[in-house]
């Protein structure tokens, strides 16, 4: 008999980040007011699934972003580095068009290969942990869903991945939008299907969208 599971890649909530600066890895940013909110109204689209696991990136936004739902699942969420942002060497600055460190020669350095990108971890890398989480935790709870709570780069990458697209990318153009929710579907170990969904699309209106994934 089939077994059919979803896998669902939720990007976490926004974050509080007055300065705009890109935040990457950096420990100790947290989801704003508007960004637990969203966290709460993932919580009230999921807690009628079949979540049997909750993972969520080390990262404090993913983990805060995880909590509402696995509150209220009684569920302990795993920790798991594989889905975590991916590395970038403008960390801790601003990029945003017209005042941030791209305006500075010396950064220029970094922007010699789109296509890897040179600029921080190879997407290829990106593509083969997630594949990597994600079949961990399908077949951790083959026949139920998991939710993976991760970061925009992560999450569209994986999605370019198991939809057989190149990897190189429009940032502006990801269909990864805050709190939302890419979910998997296997018959099996066969992928089925893809959907993207936004539960907290209400609050996209009130949301600073700051720098940041």
């Amino acid at each position: 008999m089939t077994e059919r599971t979803t896998v669902h890649l939720l990007r976490h909530g926004e974050v509080y980040n007055p300065d705009k600066i890109l935040y990457g890895r950096l420990p100790d940013f947290h989801l704003s007011d508007v960004g637990q909110q969203m966290a709460v109204m993932v919580a009230d689209a999921l807690e009628t699934r079949d979540i049997a696991e909750i993972w969520s990136s080390p990262l404090d936004r993913a983990q805060e972003t995880a909590a509402p739902l696995a509150d209220r699942l009684g569920l302990t969420p795993v920790i798991d580095d594989r889905i975590i942002e991916a590395d970038n060497v403008f960390e801790g600055q601003r990029v945003s068009v017209g005042d941030g460190v791209l305006r500075q020669p010396k950064a220029w350095r970094y922007l010699y290969n789109p296509f890897k990108p040179s600029w921080g971890e190879p997407y290829t890398d990106v593509a083969a942990r997630m594949r990597s989480a994600v079949t961990a935790a399908r077949r951790s709870v083959r026949g139920h869903e998991a939710l993976l709570v991760s970061h925009q780069l992560p999450v569209w990458i994986s999605r370019l991945d198991a939809e057989g697209r190149r990897f190189v990318h429009d940032p502006r153009k990801r269909q990864c939008n805050l709190a939302s929710l890419t979910s998997l579907t296997f018959d099996d170990d066969r992928l089925v299907s893809i959907v993207y969904t936004e539960p907290a699309a209400s609050l996209y209106p009130i949301s600073t969208k700051g720098v940041g994934a």
